[in-house]
């Protein structure tokens, strides 16, 4: 049974100076990646004076030879007190026919991917109007795969990738995240042979009697450019539904290759319990007016709005690409900075579908999974360079890192609140069907959490690395059965910020059971005390795994305040068999290697090999498995800064028994 503690100590003392993924999915992101990094110059961010209202394509789309023509409406709006022009991006790859204005032929220029249009007089703040944009060609992939005329078994497969700056590769538009239409239209002409698939409700197919058909999908609700999509093949549909009511449902529609439907079946009836879980967690699936769906394509996946591109069929992507639906496309990032907003919710997403699945053991192996690669991560959450492709689309930073900070966030706030969070910012007119920056999710978290978590969001968003703690604790009798616990915690030197300030659970383990004790770490060396019911025998340091982390030693030591010396003592019991401990002393941090050698000189053991925080330390030594004889064990300390502001070092050896 858990003990309980009898009492903390109201005074704290800083001291401030001191699952695994498929390889196919990581190959196949990273030559995505590298593809789209060899865009020379970012279009960025559009035409700040003009707010787009609305998206309609009307496009024919030809296999053998590989070309599309047609025509893009754009609905615009005025965004500041006036203008006399505007600008939309499109690259120069694709031939403009002609333009209109309000249904009148305009005055335009397209040059350096820019088409400039000359309006036919001054409109002010919040006019509105249309341009119709009357264009051909083969179009580019500056993307991750813009638009791309592929096939499978032998048949064409046209698609489309958008995100990040590849829409304007293959229609007309303002090419930003933070400017979303207040809806769209896609009408795509094809060969009678295949079907078109796009965002929003299946309207129409109209057999146009020249050998081709046209297909008509229309999407209500607001969408950012990047995810407006074509997918165009002899698609096997197939019909799932999501019931969310006793009298209610909505259609999932899966778009598969034909000879591929029998594998990928399960996967499609699996998607309406992710939405079912999802909806739960984070509020109900956002365009339940519409539809959700899968279009397969070439690539690994891409959470079109209503109808998730994909072409790696594994239960995380699916769960993966659906939790884009709320955040991504739903609530999208406003710029591609805070693209965590997109990519990490959705990377925590698959392992909230594994608990919700599986279970919290299964959920925390996930996690660990998730965290060890989190550690490789370099730079800031928050991407300071969206020039490059590579650098937004990070996979140890924006995908793993920005999803452990989504775990850890849960840690601070406890279940209940984290997934309030989550509702509220699905829900908050704000950000909800709009954009959000990393400012909009932290304000709606402290609303619900009602404390600051500035602390939070500054250093993981706009912070590197994660901390490396070195925890000494000792124990005092008090008398009776009450102990004193003692504990430090210090953090290696980070350069931003120097130290991580998180609450940390310190679980106290005592013959009978245990107990969980929360404390504040704000500082980069801290003692901390408390006093405890029953004599404990060892202490966990984030038993739960709350925080991503490494530690590089906890020990257990007879007095966690600094030493004035340097000091190793005689191992005890001596003789031994088979444990024995070993004690030692430290003035000032360092890089302590304690190993044991035998007689001969041969290493057989190493005990402690990292960084040990100042103070007095003791380690345990187990022989198991050496034969009787007589052994060294050797301390070498290499100083961070000795007293004298200089590196140095200390070594001692002595010799030890063990009698079997």
């Amino acid at each position: 049974m858990n003990k309980q503690i009898f009492t903390i100590l109201l005074f704290i003392s800083a001291f401030l100076s001191a699952q695994t993924y498929n390889e196919s999915f990581v190959k196949s992101e990273q030559e995505r990646y590298l593809r789209a990094i060899k865009m020379s110059e970012v279009q960025y961010p559009g035409d700040s004076k003009i707010d787009v209202t609305y998206y309609g394509l009307d496009l024919t789309v030809t296999a053998n030879p590989n070309y599309l023509s047609g025509s893009v409406i754009i609905g615009i709006r005025v965004d500041t007190s006036s203008i006399n022009s505007c600008f939309l991006d499109l690259q120069n790859a694709l031939t403009i026919n002609s333009l209109q204005l309000n249904g009148t032929p305009a005055v335009f220029t397209h040059i350096n991917n820019i088409i400039s249009v000359t309006l036919d007089r001054t409109y002010v703040y919040g006019e509105e109007f249309f341009i119709k944009v009357f264009y051909q060609g083969i179009p580019g992939s500056s993307g991750f795969g813009s638009f791309e005329f592929s096939a499978h078994s032998g048949v064409s497969a046209i698609w489309t990738l958008s995100e990040p700056y590849g829409a304007p590769d293959w229609f007309p538009c303002k090419d930003t995240p933070a400017d979303k239409a207040d809806s769209s239209d896609v009408w795509i002409t094809v060969s009678d042979q295949f079907t078109a698939v796009s965002n929003g409700t299946f309207e129409s197919e109209i057999d146009n009697g020249n050998g081709t058909k046209t297909f008509y999908w229309k999407n209500r609700y607001t969408i950012a450019n990047y995810l407006i999509s074509l997918a165009i093949t002899n698609y096997h549909h197939y019909d799932t539904y999501f019931h969310y009511g006793q009298n209610d449902s909505m259609i999932i529609t899966h778009f598969v290759y034909p000879e591929h439907f029998n594998l990928v079946k399960p996967y499609c009836d699996e998607t309406a319990v992710m939405i079912a879980v999802f909806s739960d967690r984070y509020g109900l699936y956002p365009f339940i007016n519409e539809k959700y769906g899968h279009a397969q394509f070439g690539r690994v996946g891409m959470e079109h709005q209503t109808c998730t591109s994909i072409g790696l069929w594994e239960t995380w992507l699916v769960a993966h690409e659906l939790a884009h639906q709320w955040y991504g496309d739903m609530i999208t990032c406003a710029d591609w900075h805070n693209i965590w907003l997109n990519e990490g919710f959705a990377t925590y997403s698959e392992a909230v579908y594994v608990e919700a699945k599986n279970g919290k053991a299964a959920y925390n192996s996930y996690i660990m999974n998730e965290m060890n690669q989190a550690k490789n991560a370099q730079g800031t959450i928050w991407v300071q360079d969206i020039s490059e492709v590579g650098q937004i689309f990070d996979w140890y930073r924006t995908y793993k890192k920005a999803g452990v900070v989504l775990h850890m966030l849960r840690g601070v706030v406890g279940d209940s609140t984290f997934f309030d969070i989550m509702r509220t910012y699905s829900a908050d007119p704000a950000v909800s069907y709009g954009v959000a920056t990393t400012e909009d999710f932290q304000a709606i978290a402290e609303s619900v959490y009602g404390q600051s978590l500035d602390y939070f969001f500054q250093q993981w968003i706009y912070g590197e690395n994660f901390p490396k703690y070195a925890i000494g604790w000792g124990k005092t009798s008090l008398g009776g059965d009450i102990y004193r616990i003692d504990l430090n915690i210090a953090q290696v030197v980070n350069p931003n910020p120097a130290f991580f300030t998180m609450p940390v659970q310190i679980k106290v383990n005592f013959v009978s059971g245990d107990t969980m004790v929360t404390l504040f770490n704000n500082a980069q060396n801290q003692n901390f005390r408390l006093d405890v019911v029953g004599n404990p025998i060892s202490i966990n340091f984030d038993p739960d795994n709350w925080i991503l982390k490494t530690i590089q030693s906890l020990t257990e030591v007879e007095d966690i305040y600094q030493p004035i010396k340097y000091s190793l003592k005689q191992n005890y019991p001596n003789p031994f068999n088979p444990k024995t401990a070993i004690s030692y002393q430290l003035p000032v941090s360092g890089n302590v290697s304690l190993r044991v050698y035998d007689i001969l000189g041969n290493e057989v053991a190493i005990i402690i090999n990292g960084y040990n925080e100042a103070g007095k330390h003791k380690v345990d030594f187990d022989a198991t498995g050496l034969n009787s004889g007589v052994y060294f064990y050797k301390l070498l300390v290499s100083e961070l800064q000795g007293k004298d502001g200089k590196a140095g070092e200390f070594v001692d050896t002595k010799k030890m028994i063990l009698l079997k």
